[in-house]
């Protein structure tokens, strides 16, 4: 059964806005909106695009026991989970809507009474530090954050700015009242994790030191000053790894009131005397760079002790980016849904440098960002579809700034490669194809990559898509295909490739690049080669040439295909879905052929294997929680069939997307499945980013106000909304009927009016 919020939003009459965002839209986001299972969200604390991302981790999973994969831990992989009863801390580092982990970087945890330095257990929080909340006391905003931890009856609450989490915790009267500092803490955690870390206590307010990690990024370091608004009494730390050889540090007792410590496994302590009420705040400012970087963070964007002005500074800053598009809807239930699709879209990427423009490089040196802002966090394979689209169209500087960060990373990677999913000065490698070239091909084809060298990110783009030992490339290239007995999930990878070469090619063609456009094009005519006709699917190739056997195309696992079956991957070629509908039989069969999709009944058996997909991310055989079908019920338009978009995309937004803590039928992904959300509720589509078109479907919106960066507006209208007029009869752009299924990015950056005449029939 669902789960409804008990404790809703408030609104902010206190907050000052520029005059035309004096709307409040910040009401209308849940920050607990989730997926079903409701681990892949965080409800805590940031900004826009922030480097912190302040949240409560309501448990520690190990990511394996004894050596072997831990299930439990899929349901932590951003630190939160709904069903549990207890918070174990506050951690700076989050990733919003993952299906795999890391951070949750520097723990956090006020207590009273006597002093204890271990979490505890799960379902015991008098065993440790952890204590027990209700969602009665929750308060979940944009930028803000409230829970009572109820054993020790403290009041926290948490707010940031781009690069610092400031704290805020009410504590009753107590001569033992403790903040913790776990350094252990992490998400997808394990014995060997921790490299090493450092604490160095500079005064009695004042603490610095690092963390540096092997996970999905194997060489993560991080930085933070810690500033408290009242002295500490005492402070000590615990060393709870086992060391054969401690060298001379032994002579000393380093447990208490000793100024620093190091080792792989370290918890601190900070111990105060408190009256009745007393509030103890904390800023903690997070660095790539040093401890001095983090200071300075810490003093330049938090120079004083004013929670609730960082806290307005931080929502005001949210109803600027969410006021970028101004909507009104059918209900506030479709508000909510909107605006939290926005919030969720507007996390990731993360700023990863300092206020001086300094950050690590992927060479683990140092840099520093001139001119452009630079960013980590990309989920490429997930956000080149409709993420950075969406950038594209209302935010095209900030996606030049995560471009020319592409590019800085391309610079210092020894493999000269764009990245695949990059964080915190790493490459993770994480999923197929290279997805970079798709986003920065748009930006090139829209005209929205002005200030950088396009012929240089061209170069970038091809030299990147011939490095023959990257996942099966070298197969690619020279058989047209990657064959299955050499590399697994070789169907995926096979259509992806050959999307990512078409792209290549449109930046090649509007660059004028003859030579690279003949190559690429060609190149991305390889989806053919696992194309097989007496089936009417793609399947596994092998390398003498003939198709795997024992193929099903009902099923994901070992046959070729990564999260997402035949029958949902067959569908991707969204650069050339013409030649697919021809393949198929023609448009009549390839919209037959859609209809089954959505209408079949799949057995649970069929995704048993896939860990972030249940039922309620299924519609038929069409699978909305994971990102490989996103453009599919706008493939109908392609075969003559629009009203079948206009009454699929519809039906889409209604059963996938909920204003509950379990509203998302998948994972999030860094915002691909709330950008997905974003553009068909306003009534188009990118099926091919590199295309500068957008494919239209049926809005949700009643009224949609976009407020363009290059000064213009676009105002869209849908005439006769309802629930049940999903119909679009009629396409006006300035008052000139549209009579195909398609705008362009020209047509839309050009502002003026986009009005949809809306019905029950078609």
């Amino acid at each position: 059964m669902k789960k409804i919020l008990t404790v809703f939003l408030l609104l902010f009459s206190q907050i000052s806005l520029p005059a035309q965002n004096r709307e409040n839209f910040i009401q209308y986001v849940n920050p607990l909106i989730g997926t079903e299972k409701m681990g892949h969200t965080y409800p805590g604390a940031t900004v826009p695009f922030g480097a912190v991302q302040l949240s409560p981790d309501t448990d520690e999973q190990p990511h394996n026991v004894g050596g072997k994969y831990n299930k439990d831990a899929y349901r932590y992989c951003a630190g939160y989970n709904f069903d549990d009863r207890e918070i174990v801390g506050f951690s700076h580092t989050h990733f919003s809507g993952t299906g795999h982990s890391d951070l949750g970087d520097f723990l956090l945890m006020p207590t009273v009474g006597p002093l204890q330095l271990e979490p505890g257990a799960k379902g015991d929080p008098r065993s440790g530090f952890r204590s027990a909340f209700s969602h009665e006391t929750e308060v979940a905003e944009p930028d803000y954050y409230k829970v009572l931890l109820e054993d020790d009856r403290i009041m926290a609450e948490l707010t940031t700015t781009a690069r610092v989490g400031f704290h805020q915790y009410t504590f009753p009267a107590s001569d033992d009242a403790h903040i913790v500092l776990d350094l252990m803490h992490g998400i997808y955690n394990y014995d060997d994790k921790n490299v090493w870390t450092f604490v160095r206590v500079e005064n009695d307010r004042t603490v610095v030191g690092y963390r540096q990690t092997n996970g999905w990024a194997r060489t993560r370091t991080v930085y933070f000053a810690m500033e408290f608004s009242k002295p500490f009494a005492g402070y000590g730390f615990k060393n709870y790894e086992k060391q054969d050889y401690k060298g001379f540090w032994r002579k000393f007792d380093q447990t208490k009131n000793f100024p620093e410590a190091a080792g792989k496994q370290l918890r601190a302590h900070f111990d105060f005397k408190t009256a009745k009420d007393e509030k103890i705040k904390v800023k903690f400012a997070l660095s790539p760079v040093s401890t001095i970087g983090a200071l300075n963070n810490l003093r330049t964007e938090t120079p004083g002790w004013d929670f609730d002005a960082v806290k307005r500074q931080g929502q005001a800053a949210w109803n600027k980016e969410l006021g970028k598009v101004a909507v009104t809807m059918e209900s506030k239930a479709d508000l909510v849904n909107f605006y939290t699709a926005m919030y969720h879209a507007f996390i990731s990427p993360t700023v990863y440098m300092d206020t001086d423009g300094q950050y690590k490089g992927l060479d683990q040196n140092v840099h520093e960002a001139r001119g452009f802002t630079n960013y980590t966090t990309f989920s490429l394979w997930d956000t080149y579809r409709a993420l950075h689209p969406f950038f594209n169209l209302v935010q095209p500087q900030r996606n030049r700034d995560m471009i020319s960060s592409m590019l800085a990373h391309y610079d210092q990677s020894v493999h000269k490669m764009l990245p695949v999913w990059s964080h915190y000065a790493n490459e993770n490698w994480c999923m197929i194809g290279y997805h970079s070239v798709s986003v920065i091909s748009e930006a090139i084809v829209t005209g929205e990559l002005r200030g950088v060298d396009a012929n240089r990110a061209l170069d970038a783009m091809t030299r990147t898509a011939r490095t023959g030992y990257y996942d099966g490339l070298e197969y690619y290239m020279r058989l047209g295909y990657v064959p299955e007995d050499k590399n697994s999930s070789s169907v995926s990878k096979t259509l992806e490739y050959a999307y990512d070469d078409w792209a290549i090619a449109q930046a090649a063609k509007k660059l004028n690049r003859r030579d690279v456009y003949d190559e690429f094009i060609r190149r991305s005519e390889n989806w053919k080669n696992v194309f097989d006709p007496a089936s009417g699917f793609t399947r596994p190739k092998m390398t003498d040439g003939r198709f795997a056997e024992k193929f099903d195309p009902l099923k994901t696992e070992g046959q070729g295909f990564i999260e997402g079956n035949s029958w949902n991957y067959s569908l991707y070629v969204p650069h050339r879905p013409d030649e697919l509908i021809a393949l198929m039989g023609g448009p009549e069969k390839f919209a037959a052929h859609l209809d089954e999709l959505f209408t079949m009944n799949l057995p649970d058996s069929f995704f048993a294997e896939t860990e972030d997909i249940t039922r309620d991310g299924i519609i038929g055989g069409y699978v909305h929680g994971n990102e490989p079908s996103h453009h599919v019920a706008y493939l109908y338009n392609f075969a003559g069939a629009p009203a079948k978009t206009q009454e699929r995309v519809r039906m889409i937004l209604k059963h996938q997307y909920h204003p509950t803590p379990d509203g998302l039928g998948g994972n999030d992904d860094c915002g691909q499945m709330s950008a997905w959300y974003l553009f068909t509720a306003l009534g188009f589509y990118p099926v091919a980013p590199a295309s500068g078109e957008y494919q239209l479907g049926s809005p949700a919106v009643k009224t949609a106000r976009l407020t363009l960066e290059n000064g213009r507006v676009l105002t869209i209208e849908a005439r006769n909304q309802s629930e049940r007029n999903v119909y679009v009869k009629q396409v006006l752009l300035n008052g000139r009927e549209i009579r195909r299924t398609s705008l362009t990015h020209a047509e839309l950056t050009a502002g003026g009016r986009l009005t949809f005449v809306m019905s029950d029939k078609f």
